[in-house]
Formats: structure tokens, sequence, C-alpha cells
């Protein structure tokens, strides 16, 4: 057992010590990066097509699409006009920090603002594999229930900002948001946090509006 852990932690710093590096090359070009991650059904690339959509115009966007096998989240970026790399982890349950590095010569880095990165539908795996992002966030929807923050403390723990997503079906779905956001806040205090729909278009300009000056701000800071 001993020995195990030993194996573990090697392979989490090296990951770290890449994604580092990562992070630098990001700084360099003066691209800002988001690492997005759900569970799977929780609306998370049709939350991203429209965060790309809003941000049409106000940030120069490339994605990054993690998933097990398909193209099709990629080819959904493509489609809407972006750069797009597709990354098939094979089985894995999560990116890493090596997947990152070989999808980034495929952006042009030097023309972007903001690259998205979509990680694999995981509660579990993701949060524990830094990729060189510069803020994580996290989609939960309504569907999935008001108890995530409970049995899932680690992921809603590590992320910067939470969207709750499909909101459209409160009036339909057993959820106690109260709940919900008292387990996020034991977790995680004054996590900032939006509401919204993708589908109804409610609170995406909210969202968009603090993703652009998130952005912005940390240009000027560079």
């Amino acid at each position: 057992m001993p020995t195990r852990i030993q194996v573990v932690e090697k392979i989490l710093t090296a990951n770290d010590q890449l994604a580092e590096n990562i992070r630098k090359q990001l700084n360099s070009a003066g691209v800002f990066a988001i690492n997005i991650m759900a569970s799977p059904g929780a609306g998370k690339t049709t939350f991203i097509i429209k965060t790309l959509e809003a941000l049409h115009g106000r940030l120069r966007m490339g994605v990054i699409e993690g998933d097990l096998a398909t193209s099709i989240d990629a080819d959904k970026a493509s489609a809407a006009g972006l750069p797009a790399v597709q990354i098939n982890t094979g089985g894995e349950c999560h990116l890493d920090a090596v997947m990152v590095a070989g999808a980034l010569p495929s952006l042009p880095l030097n023309n972007l603002d903001l690259v998205i990165i979509e990680n694999v539908g995981n509660l579990v795996c993701p949060i524990n594999f830094q990729i060189g992002s510069h803020m994580n966030v996290l989609v939960a929807s309504i569907p999935e229930g008001d108890d995530k923050p409970y049995k899932y403390p680690g992921a809603y723990r590590g992320v910067n900002a939470l969207v709750i997503s499909k909101t459209d079906l409160l009036p339909y779905v057993p959820f106690n948001m109260d709940y919900f956001r008292k387990g996020v806040e034991i977790l995680n205090p004054g996590l900032i946090t939006f509401p919204l729909s993708a589908k109804t278009g409610t609170g995406m300009d909210a969202w968009a509006d603090w993703l652009v000056s998130k952005v912005k701000s940390w240009k000027t800071n560079l």
C-alpha cells in the first residue's frame, strides 16, 4: 500500500508540473482557459454552445472537447464556426495535462482570448487532475437532484464558479434550492453561482457578462 501511494503521488506531481507549463504557455499567448466539468447528461455541451453564441463578437474563442470515444461535441463546436479539437480518452474518466498539452498545438492560440475545455462527464475524477486551466467551472443540472453537493463534495469544493443548469425544469422536478445551496456553501463559501437555462436563455447574459469581465481583467493584469 505505501508503494502504491508513492506511485500515485509521482503521477499527480508530474501531471501538475505539466499543467503549470501549459498555463505558462497560455499566459504567454494571452489566452484564458476554463475547465468545465459536470456529470453525464447535465447539459454541458448545450451550455457551452450557448455560451459560445453569447460571447460571439466579444471574445475570440477555441474549444477542446474531451470524450470517451466520439467527436460529436467537437463537431458541434466546429459547426458553430470555432476552432475545436477533440480528445478521445479511450475510456479514461477525465482529461489530464498530457492530453491537453497534445491538443493545444491544433489551436491558433495567438488569435484567441479564451479556450473552453469540456472535460469528460464525471463528478469524481476530473477535479483531481490539473489541466493547465485558469478556472474550474462546474455545471449542475436541476434533474440531477439537490443532494449532489453532499454526495460529491470534492467536485464542489474544487471549483471557482458554479452553473445551475436547466432551471426551466424547476416547476416539474423535485429540487430544494435552499438545501442545494446550503450544501454548496458548506463546501465552498461564497462560490459565485449562475442559475440559468440554456434552452430558454434565462440567466445566460449574466454568465456571459461575468466571463467577459473575468477574461478582460485577467488579460489586463498579465
